[in-house]
């Protein structure tokens, strides 16, 4: 059963439509991933479900909440830029978090210091300022205060973009725990972490879900094989003969090497084979590999 229901959201500014008829329902437990081009409506579609921003149409509601309910109690929200008070120390804004999220002071230092230990910051750092904390610290800290007053949904907008390897793969490991505790929704243009860490994804397309389903149904889907071909010469030439035969749909030249799509990989595969065997071609090299995640995604949001 769904906890969240997301239907017909619409957000117009003037005369533009940032985000057109969005719709998807959240279940318990799940981890959504939420990509799209720059421009696509991810960031409105999150700060909308933060409460940030009113949609011109359609509805956000919880499970046994009444329509006109503040849902914001059951969100936690982390921007994909966020602002801290660097004055302060990481203990300092975790409880001052949790006070704003009207949590009374004991209760707010108990939850920041067990939050504290549950990011991995140390028992030395806490009470450094967070001038000092590294990309990754800051991340990690951010997602400590949106989660400070317990909610049912944890909205992260672009949570590692900006961070180094090291401080990516902190925060993924730190989302990849919480999603056993809470709900995750989080926009990223990064294929591998959705792939990672998400259960589903919803492709945005110029304010639009254009496709969505699990990374597995959607490789089954969109995803084809190409073969690759370099050949000592004549490249252009023995181009030309493979795109006459019927089975092959596409291709391209990229730094020396051949690109074939197929409509049928293997059949493609045995009669260029055939070809170069019975003329002697001069291949280098023939493989088959299969197309990137990226690939996919392309087609998926230029279609």
């Amino acid at each position: 059963m769904a906890f969240l229901t997301v239907q017909d959201l619409t957000k117009k500014y003037k005369n533009k439509t940032a985000v057109n008829n969005v719709s998807f329902e959240f279940k318990s437990g799940q981890c959504i991933a939420l990509i799209g081009p720059n421009g696509a409506g991810k960031t409105t579609i999150l700060r909308t479900l933060a409460g940030l921003l009113k949609p011109t149409t359609g509805s956000i509601e919880f499970a046994n909440e009444k329509g006109n309910s503040d849902i914001r109690k059951f969100i936690g929200y982390l921007p994909q830029y966020p602002v801290f008070h660097y004055w302060m120390t990481g203990r300092e804004f975790l409880v001052y978090s949790g006070e704003l999220a009207l949590l009374p002071k004991s209760e707010a230092k108990k939850r920041a210091e067990s939050l504290l230990e549950k990011i991995g910051i140390s028992k030395e750092a806490r009470d450094e300022r967070i001038s000092r904390y590294s990309g990754g610290m800051k991340q990690r800290l951010g997602i400590a205060q949106a989660i400070i007053h317990k909610p049912k949904l944890l909205i992260l907008d672009e949570p590692v973009s900006s961070l180094d390897p090291i401080g990516r793969r902190e925060v993924l490991q730190l989302m990849e725990e919480l999603k056993q505790e809470m709900s995750i929704l989080f926009s990223t243009h990064i294929l591998t972490d959705a792939d990672e860490i998400s259960d589903e994804l919803l492709l945005l397309r110029q304010g639009e879900i254009v496709e969505s389903g699990s990374m597995e149904e959607l490789r089954i889907k969109y995803q084809t094989a190409k073969i690759e071909i370099e050949f000592e010469r004549d490249i252009e030439a023995f181009a030309k003969k493979i795109n006459d035969l019927p089975e092959v749909t596409a291709s391209n030249i990229e730094r020396n090497t051949l690109h074939v799509t197929a409509s049928d990989i293997q059949l493609a595969r045995q009669r260029i084979l055939e070809a170069a065997s019975n003329e002697n071609w001069p291949l280098t090299s023939f493989n088959i590999n299969r197309a990137s995640l990226e690939d996919m995604f392309m087609k998926v949001v230029k279609d």
